[in-house]
């Protein structure tokens, strides 16, 4: 008795994926956070001082603590801590005169808390295309700011991909356009030797896990304007408390805003603020060698997977990749997926943004429904559509790079004959 040869490859596909070998490999297992974070962390819970501000003085609390040393050592004048870069950035936004009902130009290419963060502020969210390395397309973020009337621009650089920030600034200013930096994914990286954070009326940073400095979560906003930092502090929920806040403006410039700035309540607590502190600096400057040596171990070993594009990185982009990003092309989504699962059944989970539906911390444009009717992107769902995202953790080794690149490749090789095959007409 004859079977198809449909049934014969489903019979050798099944048996295969009980002998595919699985990568024992964690890419959200973080470093131990550094001894001096775990012992502030441990003083300051044996003397329940976790509240940010005390009311009979003494020394300076950990927060104000973290907030002077990230100021000064991204050269900022003032830094306010909050509970998340999402909150930063609502801040941000309301403290540089955003009101209910104004366009806020963003990147398409983003993660949900940048929409959200709009959102939060009673704005309206226009979107910018996206380029195929990922970056905001200027042209099109030209023809929006026209279009929409949009004067403030919140800029993702999602992912860590940092765009010509020169051609940027210069396109804003022509236009009037304020700039508000999400900086979540580039804490110690810069564009052509400028931080990024320092090219706005304010950046954005993140203390979230998976992040550069781990603190479980929290959010550093920076700016050397001195009346959105003092609203960021009053809105941060400050009470009148600021004083005590070491990176901050004159008492004068309260007076102008302390009446009439509401108290949000997003203000950070000690202990993230104990664990933080330990990792700038030094540890910081390491950690980001460390993860482009990752990011160029995996590149590299990635080199020749059919169907993988890893983007192009301009030489004035002063990176720090935390993660690593590539585009599936020349393959219908069926495929993609089919590939995403390969990869799933060995152990390494890729994040895919082209997804019908999010997932886990993953989502797009098309998700976000709240923003109301679907707006017109020429580019996005094609290079969305096959993109896909691998966390960069430190403790990876150059063989487990090696071993992810091995994975996406054998991955790769089913997904494509597999459906190759099963197209394959059935014969008798």
């Amino acid at each position: 008795m004859s079977i198809s040869s449909e049934t014969a490859n489903a019979a050798q596909a099944t048996h295969a994926s009980h002998n595919v070998q699985r990568l024992q490999l964690d890419l959200t297992q973080q470093e131990a956070i550094p001894q001096a974070g775990v012992d502030a962390a441990l003083a300051l819970m044996a003397s329940g001082r976790l509240h940010r501000y005390g009311e009979v003085g003494g020394v300076p609390s950990e927060v104000s603590q973290l907030e002077q040393a990230f100021a000064r050592e991204i050269g900022a004048r003032f830094c306010v801590a909050m509970n998340s870069c999402g909150s930063t950035m609502f801040v941000a936004l309301k403290a540089a005169g955003v009101k209910p009902g104004d366009r806020v130009l963003t990147n398409c290419f983003t993660l949900a808390p940048v929409p959200g963060a709009i959102a939060h502020a009673q704005a309206e969210p226009v979107l910018v295309d996206v380029t195929d390395d990922y970056l905001i397309d200027l042209a099109d973020l030209e023809r929006k700011i026209v279009a929409s009337g949009a004067r403030m621009l919140l800029l993702s650089h999602m992912r860590g991909h940092i765009c010509d920030m020169e051609r940027l600034a210069a396109l804003c200013a022509q236009h009037g356009v304020q700039v508000i930096e999400d900086c979540a994914h580039t804490m110690g990286a810069a564009w052509n030797g400028r931080a990024t954070g320092r090219w706005g009326r304010a950046g954005c940073f993140s203390l979230q896990s998976y992040k550069h400095a781990n603190a479980g979560e929290g959010g550093l906003l920076v700016c050397d304007d001195e009346d959105i930092a003092a609203q960021a502090i009053l809105l941060s929920g400050s009470y009148m408390l600021y004083r005590s806040h070491l990176a901050r403006p004159d008492d004068a410039v309260f007076e102008r805003w302390k009446l009439r700035t509401p108290n949000l309540s997003l203000r950070m607590g000690n202990l993230p603020a104990a664990l933080a502190r330990p990792q700038l600096g030094a540890v910081l400057r390491e950690r980001c060698e460390r993860w482009n040596q990752r990011y160029h171990w995996l590149a590299e070993a990635m080199q020749g997977i059919a169907h993988v594009h890893l983007p192009r990185r301009d030489g004035k982009e002063q990176f720090v990749a935390s993660s690593l990003q590539f585009s599936v092309v020349g393959l219908e989504s069926t495929r993609i997926a089919a590939f995403i699962s390969a990869c799933g059944e060995r152990g390494l989970h890729v994040k895919w943004f082209g997804a019908e539906a999010p997932a886990g911390f993953t989502s797009v444009w098309a998700h976000w429904q709240y923003m109301g009717a679907p707006q017109q992107l020429a580019n996005a769902t094609r290079v969305l559509g096959g993109l896909c995202d691998l966390r960069l953790p430190l403790t990876l080794s150059q063989e487990d790079c090696q071993a992810i690149a091995d994975t996406l490749r054998q991955a790769m090789a089913e997904a494509t004959t597999q459906t190759n095959t099963a197209a394959a007409p059935s014969v008798a």
